[in-house]
């Protein structure tokens, strides 16, 4: 490796998975040195992880950026879909090094300006206003969101906890969807219908409403599961089970609608970005007409809208690549 000194972790920690690498200035942000994920449910700490990744690694870093999800305030985060606390200073001591803290949005709104044309597959060419603002939109397994706004000299990003905002029906059978959540949980968010969380969510609704009929073999192999949500993204794929596609597309109707939400909130013109798991998963879908007709369905600003360009983020690690720029460029944040 390079000198122990120019060495950088960085890292992207999930609800599902935990991603660290580490990278020198030397090979850049795109080219890690070493890199490992980890299952997030099975350690009890970040720090576990941490130890764990570096165990066999007579390395010494100079410094960490940490993509996490949930609000990071000040360096501390209670990651929203697990039973930790991320503290930079804990962490920080652990590690030997300084470490910050990133929203995991925030991470991806790092990547986007070092993205490549084949790192995205666009769904709106749209007109794209030079340096206007950028919206991040990412289904993963919960529901993340944030925008870039250009200073001066480079996009500086944002992050928000958008995805925990009221969900707002659009229609009358997203309106049965809410009626139908509401006793359950209390408070209905988009994260509750548009994550990797909420796709069950809308399948149970769609059971329960007695419209569709469960196929046994599917019945069998959600109840086995310990994960639901890509058995139910698979079978709509394949078109085996007419339940799991109306699923997905009440989905992909809601996840454009609130992408739409999110570009008029911060007037996106420069365009929005489709991150997270789910988008790659689900191109076919997303490329069909209902995403484009909820995401432009804004009344008076659609026409608006629908010159606002529209992208899915294909690189696997956005997330990691964005805290491994933020890393390597510290004196420019």
């Amino acid at each position: 490796m390079s000198d122990d000194n120019q060495l950088l972790l960085a890292g992207d920690i999930g609800g599902t998975k935990t991603a660290l690498a580490i990278f020198s200035a030397e090979a850049g942000p795109r080219r890690p040195l070493v890199r490992a994920s980890f299952p997030s449910g099975d350690y009890t700490s970040l720090e576990a992880i941490v130890q764990t990744f570096l165990a066999d690694k007579n390395v010494r870093m100079a410094r960490a950026s940490i993509g996490v999800a949930g609000p990071v305030i000040e360096g501390r985060v209670q990651v929203t879909n697990l039973p930790w606390v991320v503290d930079a200073q804990s962490l920080g001591q652990v590690l030997g090094a300084p470490v910050h803290l990133l929203n995991d949005l925030e991470s991806i709104a790092l990547a986007i300006p070092f993205l490549e044309p084949t790192d995205l597959e666009t769904l709106n060419v749209g007109q794209p206003e030079l340096r206007g603002p950028l919206a991040v939109v990412a289904p993963g397994t919960g529901l993340g969101e944030a925008f870039l706004l250009w200073d001066g000299a480079r996009y500086q990003p944002h992050a928000t906890e958008g995805g925990h905002t009221d969900f707002g029906p659009t229609n009358q059978e997203q309106l049965e969807l809410l009626s139908y959540l509401l006793p359950r949980f209390g408070h209905v968010s988009y994260e509750r219908v548009c994550a990797g969380i909420g796709l069950p969510n809308i399948y149970a609704y769609l059971k329960d409403s007695g419209r569709f009929a469960e196929p046994d073999w599917l019945r069998e192999q959600l109840a086995s599961a310990h994960d639901q949500t890509p058995i139910i993204v698979q079978a709509a794929l394949d078109n085996t089970a007419p339940i799991c596609a109306e699923t997905l597309d009440m989905f992909v109707s809601i996840l454009g609608s609130e992408a739409g939400n999110l570009a008029v909130k911060v007037l996106a013109t420069g365009g929005v970005y489709l991150g997270g798991g789910i988008p790659p998963r689900i191109l076919p879908k997303l490329k069909g007409p209902a995403f484009m007709q909820s995401f432009t369905h804004k009344g008076r600003f659609s026409d608006l809208v629908s010159r606002i360009p529209v992208h899915v983020i294909l690189h696997p690690e956005a997330a990691l690549l964005g805290a491994a720029c933020h890393a390597l460029e510290p004196q420019q944040r």
